[in-house]
C-alpha cells in the first residue's frame, strides 16, 4: 500500500514572486497575463489540496498574486506599453493586420490606450504588413511566374487576414521590385 502524500503548503508571496520572474525571464507578459499565470498556479494547488482550507484560501491567495504584480509593474519588470509595442513590430513583421494585432492585443489583457499607442498608424506600413504575408503566401508580385492569377482568392487570403479592400488591392498591384523593398524595410525596421 502507498503512503499518501502530506499535502503542500499554499503558495506564499515570496513563492508566487520567484514564480513571476521565472516567467519572466522566458516569456515577454503584459499585467493581465502574469496575473493569468500566477492564478492558475493558485488554482493548481486548490485543486491538488482540494479541502475547505483550499477554498477558504482562495480569495487571500488571487489578493497576494495582485500585490505580487503590481509590485513587479511598480519595479519596471512588467510594462504593459513596451510589452504591446515589442508584439506591434513583431507580428507586423510577419504579416499581420492592424485589426489582428488589436485582437492579439486584447487577448493578451492589454489595456485600449497602451493597444493604440504602439500600433502604427501608418498606411505604407500596413501595406508593408499584407505585402510580407503576401510575400509568405506566394500571392501578388511574389506569385510565382508560371501560376496562375486568381484575384479573388488573393484578396480572400489578404481580407480574412483582416486586411482592408484598399490595402490587399494595392499589395496585389505592387510590382516585385517596390513589394520587396518594402517587406525588406519593415523587416529592418
Amino acid at each position: 500500500m502507498r503512503k499518501q502524500a502530506a499535502p503542500s503548503p499554499p503558495p506564499t508571496e515570496a513563492a508566487l514572486h520567484e514564480a513571476a520572474l521565472a516567467h519572466l525571464s522566458r516569456y515577454a507578459a503584459s499585467r493581465a497575463g502574469l496575473t493569468r499565470v500566477l492564478d492558475r498556479r493558485c488554482e493548481r494547488w486548490t485543486r491538488q489540496v482540494a479541502t475547505e482550507e483550499a477554498a477558504a484560501a482562495r480569495p487571500a491567495l488571487r489578493q497576494v498574486v495582485r500585490d505580487v504584480v503590481a509590485r513587479l509593474v511598480a519595479a519596471g519588470a512588467v510594462n504593459d506599453a513596451a510589452f504591446a509595442a515589442s508584439r506591434v513590430n513583431s507580428l507586423a513583421r510577419t504579416g499581420r493586420s492592424r485589426r489582428a494585432i488589436a485582437a492579439h492585443l486584447a487577448a493578451r489583457g492589454v489595456a485600449g490606450d497602451d493597444a493604440r499607442a504602439a500600433l502604427l498608424d501608418d498606411p505604407d506600413a500596413e501595406l508593408a504588413a499584407a505585402l510580407a504575408l503576401a510575400r509568405r503566401r506566394r500571392l501578388g508580385p511574389f506569385r510565382a511566374p508560371d501560376a496562375a492569377a486568381d484575384p479573388k482568392r488573393e484578396l480572400g487570403v489578404l481580407a480574412r487576414a483582416g486586411f482592408s479592400q484598399d490595402i490587399a488591392a494595392r499589395a496585389l498591384d505592387t510590382d516585385a521590385d517596390t513589394a520587396e523593398a518594402l517587406v525588406t524595410r519593415l523587416r529592418r525596421g
